[in-house]
């Protein structure tokens, strides 16, 4: 698979990726990063795939018929030239494997489609191999050293007395809360808040909400902003909205109340929602663990 070096997806809804190797890593095509991996997955099918078996002869014309309308279409490039393609169908009648076609330059198309398996492992093979491009994002959001942020804003709009800028000025940090600076301050605290974003993803691609639905997110109140500035000018902004639950459920502070305590949605800079976990992102919001000044009676 070392030799792989593109690969381009198309499903039976016209829906198309281009990933491509750039050294050692994998982007699209335009060079926007992708999920790694997915990526790993597919090679791993690649490495993995082997014959079943062949189609009983009384069901071959029916899944010939159904390959035609209903494949996904993998095409792989070795070193640069197109190698094969794929023809990704219906799942075997037993779930254990996948019903496919090979396209080849020396033996071009087969003719008759047979079944596939990855081996060692009873299951479908289809999951892998998707075009959707909001399924590929990259759900890396920051990749930080402390030295690297210039500054971090949070506003928390439900407690407003948590919210808190940190600042480098290049000789110190400088935290301030409403525009005044904290009256306590451990510098060694700023640093541990700061390391806070040296890996920090999304969960989930927003894949379930349509346009009407992904507006009203937007329309809905928003509980945190996080807007950080690195040392290169470049800003990330992250607006956040809780997602309601029918359950009630505990939120930070032990209340009982109707929000998904587990899950929220965040609105990145290019406008798109993802869904994040409060387990990553709630060490960045909740500033009064490192600045207890934030906490304390004014």
């Amino acid at each position: 698979t070392s030799t792989v070096d593109k690969i381009i997806i198309t499903d039976a809804f016209s829906n198309k990726i281009e990933l491509v190797r750039n050294g050692k890593t994998w982007t699209e095509a335009t060079g926007d990063c992708i999920s790694i991996p997915n990526v790993n997955f597919i090679l791993e099918t690649f490495k993995n795939i082997e014959f079943k078996g062949y189609l009983p002869e009384n069901s071959i014309e029916k899944f010939t018929n159904l390959m035609a309308s209903q494949s996904t279409k993998v095409e792989i490039f070795q070193n640069g030239e197109w190698s094969k393609t794929w023809y990704i169908g219906p799942p075997t009648p037993d779930h254990y494997g996948q019903i496919m076609l090979l396209e080849t330059a020396d033996e071009g198309k087969s003719k008759d489609p047979v079944m596939m398996r990855i081996k060692g492992l009873n299951g479908i093979i289809s999951p892998r191999f998707f075009a959707e491009r909001k399924r590929w994002m990259c759900t890396e959001i920051f990749s930080l050293n402390p030295e690297e942020i210039k500054s971090v804003e949070i506003k928390n709009y439900e407690t407003p007395a948590f919210s808190f800028k940190i600042k480098n000025t290049g000789r110190r940090f400088e935290v301030t809360s409403h525009g005044k600076k904290l009256a306590r301050l451990d510098t060694a605290n700023v640093y541990r808040y700061l390391q806070g974003y040296k890996k920090i993803h999304f969960n989930f691609p927003n894949v379930e909400l349509n346009k009407k639905q992904v507006d009203s997110v937007k329309r809905s109140p928003i509980f945190a902003r996080l807007s950080l500035t690195e040392q290169t000018g470049e800003s990330t902004t992250l607006i956040m909205h809780r997602i309601k639950s029918d359950v009630p459920q505990r939120n930070e502070v032990g209340e009982m109340v109707p929000m998904d305590m587990n899950l929220f949605w965040a609105e990145m800079p290019n406008g798109e929602l993802v869904k994040c976990q409060y387990f990553v992102f709630n060490a960045l919001l909740m500033g009064h663990i490192y600045f207890p000044a934030l906490s304390s009676p004014k």
